[in-house]
């Protein structure tokens, strides 16, 4: 968000909200008062305190204006990060200010608290976490009673409210009076139920209850004559306090979890790479005891998504899954899920983000469905799909594959226990999961949480950027076309801009603006054989980067992100023209 310097606010509260990241993904910044991103201090400056107050205020007056409601009821909740009870006193203190009905629910999962609200009606939520960022960081979450973030356009309407009254805030200095919290639960029990039962209906593709209870027991069923068993890390997430064990041994299913009390962040709270290890370990250890436990998993700190550790019995080992690995797996099992049901696969699309994998087009493919991609955002994504089945599409899983983040229908959330409820269908029909994946088209593609994933830039106006890339691209392809024909088979490529929910080719780099940039390259059939792609993150300081190459080839795909890298880093190294 731009500086304000305008109205009264003095420097502190303009240094604050400066360093602050304001999009429709979210609200996020560094709120630990000691300014460290790692820190672990439940304090928050009063500076944040205010900008929070000013955010509950304009959220206030948009539900009064836009929704009419003259006195809001909202549902808030925080994840399991050190400073969520301090940024909801100020919150709720706020909204109370501002004539809201306010019910807290506590450290809640982020699909719980969305479930509930969609369970109520004529309410909205807001949801304090920064999903994957360190511990340090917090953010804000807006959202109605559709059971997903407020689309795009809903936010920028919010986020201009916010603008103007931080241009007319009187800042002193002094934290506004906080919120006492009752000694009580204030809505989650009530929560937990909806939850239960939204993600039976999510999981049976059933609204109706006597149908999702056939489907439910067919998994029973399934389960009771192969054991399975599921293991979870919940690294001190929100999910630790959520549904997920009672909701999996309901099922017939053996359940075991480590780091489950909420706040025991005991790693790196992204769920890639390193983080997968302990729960890789776990499993193995789990395995070795009792075969049955095949599948693990690890969600983030608002438990809203949730990478995967299988038991590969090929390797005699468990191992981790990539995201991209993730999210291509559940949706290979929900269109086949669809296909078993007789539906028209015709008129069946998959909403993606634009650096999702090309392999989600061939499994698609298989299945004769279409896939259609948004710019990188949950809600860009949920948008997408709502468009889509306006138009008679049918559309069951969505999401952004590039974080594992996978959505089914009628959910507008990304949620682990969608995902694994993805692979019970699967395993509960006979298939392991090592054979899935083996039929699973093969892609090697970048990810977005790698090292060699994320850069940084100065370069302001990424439009102006994605220009002097476009000069040296062209460079660069008459220089290196030859190899790229004689070694892989490439002969063409096409552009792609990403803004918004909206998906068009272009030659004219600088209109992909802040959205993302995808340059496909193509063999003499037409068919996709590798991409690049490009984008400057919404919710973090960083700009990321990705290759994405058909088949095994590592060296490929290391290779054409180390010329990614090295021609953005050019483009924004030039001076300004």
């Amino acid at each position: 968000m731009e500086k304000n310097n305008g109205g009264f606010c003095n420097d502190e509260f303009n240094t604050a909200l400066s360093r602050m990241i304001i999009s429709a993904s979210g609200w996020r910044g560094v709120f630990a008062a000691d300014g460290n991103e790692e820190s672990d201090t439940p304090s928050i400056s009063a500076a944040h305190a205010a900008i929070v107050s000013t955010a509950a205020a304009a959220f206030a007056a948009y539900l009064k204006k836009t929704h009419s409601m003259k006195q809001p009821f909202v549902i808030t909740g925080i994840d399991a990060r050190p400073t969520g009870m301090a940024v909801a006193k100020a919150l709720i203190a706020a909204l109370k200010r501002e004539g809201c009905v306010v019910q807290h629910t506590g450290v809640i999962a982020v699909p719980e608290i969305m479930s509930y609200a969609r369970s109520l009606g004529n309410c909205a939520f807001v949801y304090i976490s920064a999903s994957h960022n360190p511990i340090g960081h917090n953010g804000i979450k807006f959202g109605l009673c559709d059971g997903g973030v407020l689309a795009p356009e809903e936010a920028a309407a919010l986020i201009a409210i916010f603008k103007t009254l931080c241009t007319h805030f009187k800042y002193t200095g002094n934290p506004p009076p906080a919120y006492e919290f009752p000694p009580s639960d204030n809505g989650k029990i009530s929560a937990e139920k909806a939850y239960t039962a939204f993600t039976s209906e999510v999981i049976s593709g059933e609204h109706d209850g006597a149908k999702q209870e056939a489907v439910l027991q067919q998994l029973r069923a399934a389960f009771a004559l192969r054991p399975l068993g599921i293991a979870a890390d919940f690294n001190g997430s929100a999910r630790a306090v959520s549904i997920d064990r009672a909701y999996f041994q309901n099922l017939g299913i053996r359940f075991s979890a480590i780091n489950e009390r909420a706040g025991q962040i005991a790693h790196r709270i992204v769920p890639e790479g390193e983080s997968l290890e302990p729960c890789r370990q776990f499993l193995e250890k789990l395995h070795t005891r009792d075969s049955a436990y095949i599948l693990g998993y690890v969600p983030d700190c608002d438990g809203d998504r949730g990478n995967l550790v299988i038991w590969d019995a090929v390797r005699g080992a468990a191992r981790a899954l990539e995201a991209q690995e993730v999210f291509a797996l559940a949706v290979y099992a929900e269109l086949r899920f669809l296909a078993a049901r007789n539906v028209d696969m015709s008129r069946v699309a998959v909403a993606v983000n634009d650096p999702t994998s090309m392999r989600v087009d061939e499994i698609a493919g298989r299945f004769g469905a279409r896939v259609a991609r948004a710019e990188v955002g949950e809600a860009n994504v949920v948008a997408l799909a709502r468009k889509l089945q306006q138009e008679g599409w049918t559309v069951r899983p969505l999401g952004e594959g590039a974080a594992g983040g996978v959505i089914i229908h009628p959910s507008c959330v990304r949620d682990p226990l969608d995902t694994i409820g993805a692979l019970l269908k699967l395993l509960s029909a006979g298939e392991t999961l090592e054979v899935a994946l083996v039929d699973i088209p093969q892609w090697t593609t970048t990810g977005a949480y790698s090292e060699g994933a994320v850069l940084k830039i100065t370069t302001p106006e990424h439009g102006l950027l994605k220009e002097r890339y476009r000069r040296i691209f062209l460079r660069e392809w008459e220089a290196k076309r030859n190899m790229l024909r004689e070694k892989y088979g490439i002969t063409s490529w096409r552009s792609f801009r990403y803004n918004g929910i909206e998906e068009c080719e272009t030659v004219v780099f600088s209109d992909a603006g802040r959205g993302g940039l995808k340059i496909v390259f193509y063999d003499e059939c037409a068919a996709a054989r590798a991409a690049l792609w490009m984008r400057g993150s919404g919710t973090e300081p960083v700009f990321r980067i990705m290759a994405d190459v058909k088949g095994g080839d590592t060296a490929f795909e290391t290779g054409l992100l180390d010329w990614q890298r090295a021609m953005v880093l050019e483009a924004d190294s030039l001076d300004v023209e």
